[in-house]
């Protein structure tokens, strides 16, 4: 068993194990904590170092705060229907946790499937003023944006954290998706690389050593993308009290009042114009459609509008929805002039 060990054990630095030694193996018994208002923003040769000698746990704790849930959702909505990107402040607790405090957003957008390179000198100069108006906490990570298709890392995603797990091994990758966001829950997830060469050596690359007792059940467009292959999830935790819970169901909250909100006149007017010319074309698309009825057998009938636009559905939702968009116009317009 010793020579199979010798043949076979290295430690995180390469090193042949010792005879008798047990190898360090990577759990999951990390976690981020992620702050509420970070979270609402976004819906923004290495020398000798001691996490070398010790094999890393995925089992990471990562708090978010309330100021970076805030961050989270707010620039993950800003960016709709482009990926936005940013970068997480915080700190490294201990080795089982990572505690988001605040984030930013660069200034990066992109396509449907990656956000280009960070900008390194808007970060420099981003960290800079911030040191200036009292905040110290260092670079944990990156969180960019999937709209509308689930947390998973890319190919560019993936060549962007292996960038920050050079300059920091506990470099933690945030993915929010506003699109399926609700409110009371929020799509994101937080992931970091495997190493490969743990792989290569055939060994396992993960093991759970944690007594919290939850595992979260990955989608399957994670797994199709390389999730427990490339990388690995880890478990998110939010650090908020009772009143900032209720800040957070009270965000966009909608009151009686809203819907007595006028709009702009000439905004209001360019839409009912366009719903009108909508309207005449939806209404010669019945007319056609209504003409040719006549002429289709029952089958025909039955799947004619089978990935066609119904024209009848859709003039009954244009009529309704200008009639209201009118109506609740004249209504708010009335009591305005009555009451002041």
């Amino acid at each position: 068993m010793e020579r199979l060990q010798r043949l076979f054990g290295s430690n995180v630095a390469g090193q042949p194990m010792q005879p008798g030694m047990d190898t360090p193996t990577v759990d999951n018994a990390e976690m981020v904590y992620i702050s509420s208002l970070s979270l609402l923003k976004v819906c923004d040769n290495p020398g000798y170092r001691e996490w070398d000698l010790i094999q890393k746990s995925t089992f990471h704790i990562l708090i978010i705060s309330f100021a970076a849930s805030l961050a989270f959702c707010s620039a993950g909505r800003a960016g709709v229907p482009m990926e936005v990107m940013g970068l997480m402040l915080g700190e490294f607790v201990d080795d089982y946790t990572v505690r988001v405090i605040d984030v930013f957003a660069m200034p990066q957008s992109g396509t449907g499937v990656s956000v280009e390179a960070v900008d390194p000198v808007f970060q420099t100069k981003m960290l800079d003023m911030l040191k200036q108006t009292g905040r110290p906490e260092m670079v944990v990570g990156w969180y960019h944006s999937h709209p509308g298709f689930g947390c998973w890392l890319s190919s560019v995603d993936i060549n962007t954290q292996q960038n920050f797990e050079a300059l920091n091994q506990r470099a933690v990758a945030v993915v929010v998706d506003p699109i399926q966001s609700v409110k009371g829950k929020v799509v994101i997830d937080a992931f970091r690389l495997i190493n490969p060469q743990v792989i290569m050596l055939g060994q396992e690359p993960r093991q759970t050593t944690s007594n919290i007792g939850h595992l979260n059940k990955p989608s399957i467009q994670a797994l199709i993308h390389g999730l427990n292959r490339h990388y690995y999830s880890i478990a998110i935790n939010y650090r908020k009290n009772e009143l900032e819970e209720k800040m957070l169901l009270n965000l966009h909250k909608k009151n009686w009042t809203h819907g007595l909100t006028l709009a702009n006149f000439s905004e209001h007017t360019e839409i009912n114009e366009k719903s009108v010319k909508q309207m005449l074309t939806l209404a010669e698309a019945y007319n056609k459609s209504v003409q040719e009825e006549s002429t289709m057998t029952a089958e025909q009938l039955r799947t004619r509008h089978v990935g066609k636009q119904d024209p009848k559905r859709h003039l009954e939702e244009s009529v309704e929805a200008v009639m209201g968009d009118n109506i609740v116009m004249a209504l708010g317009t009335m009591i305005d002039s009555v009451s002041f």
